[in-house]
Order: C-alpha cells, then sequence, then structure tokens
C-alpha cells in the first residue's frame, strides 16, 4: 500500500491550461481584485463597473470549470443586477433629476432617465464586486485559503486552523440534519402538511441537532489535544500552498488592467 496520504478538502490542481484560476494561489486571486473592488465603490459611471463586470465574467468562463453553478450564477447575475437598479430608480429623489428626460408618468408621479441611470450605476457597481469576488470565490476552497494564509501572511496557525475546524463544521451540520430527518419520516414523527406541521418538524430537530454538534466539537477537540495543537508557536505543514511565479503574474496583470481600466474611463466625474 502506498505512504502517500490524500487530503480529502484538498482541491487538485487543474491540469488544463483553460482551468488556470485553480492553479493560483488563493491569496493571489484575492488581492488582485481587492483594490478594485473598494474603488468601485466611489464611481458614479456606467463604464468602470461594466468593463470590471466584463473582465470578470471572461475571466470565470476561460479559468474556472464551466459547472451549473457557475452558469446558474451568471445567470442570477444580471436579473439580481436588473431588480436592484429599477429599485434604486424608484427610490431616487425626484428633485436630483428632474432636469432630465421624463421615461414614465403615472399621476403626479414621474421617473425620469437619470433615476434610470442612477440605478443601473449603482446595480452596475454592486454586480461588478460580486463577480470580482467569484473570480476567487468559486475556484478557492477554505482549507488552501487558511493554509496560503498561515504560509504567506504569517496568520498564527492556532487562529488558521481553528477556524478551518469551524468551517468543516457546516457540512458536518447538513449531514446531520439529512440524517435526523430520516429518522423523524422513518417514525412518522410529527407527520402531515401545512404550516403547523413544518414548524413542528423544525422544532424537533434542534435538540437533537444541538446534541451532535455537541458530540462532533468533543471529538474535533480529543483530536486537536492527541496531536498537541498549541503546544508549540509553529507547526510543519503537511500540504503546502506555494505563491508560484503565476501568481505574480497574475497578480501583476490584475493589478494592470485595474489602473488600466481606471485611466481610461477617467470614472471621477459623475455622468448625471
Amino acid at each position: 500500500m502506498s505512504a502517500t496520504t490524500v487530503d480529502p478538502y484538498a482541491r487538485a490542481t487543474a491540469t488544463s491550461a483553460y482551468q488556470f484560476l485553480y492553479g493560483l494561489n488563493p491569496l493571489a486571486k484575492v488581492a488582485a481584485f481587492v483594490p478594485a473592488m473598494v474603488l468601485l465603490v466611489f464611481v458614479r459611471d456606467l463604464v468602470t463597473p461594466a468593463a470590471f463586470l466584463a473582465l470578470a465574467v471572461v475571466l470565470l468562463l476561460v479559468g474556472a470549470r464551466i459547472t451549473w453553478r457557475l452558469l446558474l450564477l451568471l445567470v442570477a447575475l444580471p436579473l439580481g443586477m436588473a431588480v436592484i437598479g429599477l429599485s434604486f430608480a424608484l427610490w431616487v429623489d425626484t428633485a436630483r433629476v428632474d432636469g432630465t428626460v421624463p421615461v414614465l408618468s403615472v399621476g403626479d408621479w414621474t421617473l425620469y432617465s437619470g433615476a434610470l441611470m442612477l440605478g443601473l450605476a449603482t446595480a452596475l457597481r454592486l454586480g461588478a464586486i460580486v463577480a470580482l469576488a467569484l473570480v476567487g470565490g468559486l475556484t478557492t476552497n477554505g482549507p488552501d485559503l487558511v493554509r496560503a494564509s498561515i504560509q504567506q501572511l504569517r496568520v498564527p496557525y492556532r487562529i488558521g486552523y481553528t477556524a478551518l475546524a469551524a468551517f468543516r463544521f457546516v457540512p458536518r451540520f447538513g449531514y446531520e440534519l439529512s440524517v435526523i430527518r430520516a429518522a423523524h419520516r422513518v417514525r412518522g414523527h410529527h407527520g402531515g402538511r401545512g404550516p403547523f406541521s413544518r414548524l413542528a418538524r423544525g422544532w424537533g430537530y434542534i435538540v437533537p441537532l444541538l446534541a451532535g454538534a455537541i458530540r462532533h466539537a468533543e471529538r474535533v477537540a480529543l483530536a486537536m489535544d492527541s496531536r498537541a495543537f498549541g503546544a508549540h508557536p509553529i507547526r510543519t505543514e503537511r500540504h503546502l500552498v506555494p505563491f508560484r511565479r503565476r501568481d505574480v503574474v497574475f497578480l501583476a496583470l490584475s493589478l494592470g488592467a485595474t489602473a488600466a481600466i481606471f485611466l481610461v474611463a477617467s470614472p471621477w466625474h459623475p455622468s448625471v
């Protein structure tokens, strides 16, 4: 039997050049677009967020695996932007935009083109920020981000791996809840339909779910104690997440693209 061990939580590095985002250091993907996400909060034009939105979508389509989750997000994102843009357009103070062209009138209320532009600009900013966050969020798993933070940012391992253990509680709770639901269905506990039956079933999940969470926390604590967790200031790493030349290139190109978009668009002058 081979002595090599495999971490079930570590995502394998993509071998295809068309899925290059998975082979990058998580910190490089985060740092590449943090300046753009911060600056997008202060812009008021349409071109700048639209350019970043297009850049993020292209990166996801080229550098990530095309899965149903990615396609669903790419469909839901413009729909959410449309709802947000229309909502903000309806909430805009008409005194600020009454000098623009009227688009729709209902009684004494009038929707102006300036309000639509403000709503669209707000929706584009939010959509661009979300899309840039998805570049790293969809191609990075939690364990690798924690390992990179410990190895490159020198985050204390006591904090990093404790956060990682807490992060892994979430799928465990989902599994426990599915087991509890199956056990209740087998026993016919709180059957029936309607809101009251659903409320009764939900209330019946609380106690066994808390008991399972306590047992799981005790097992995790014993496992960490048995490995002398926290006994020494540093620990050796089983899985390395290096910061390679490709990460430097990606970071430089992303920051360069950010600077180029802001220089060309010049978004610091409101369009409305």
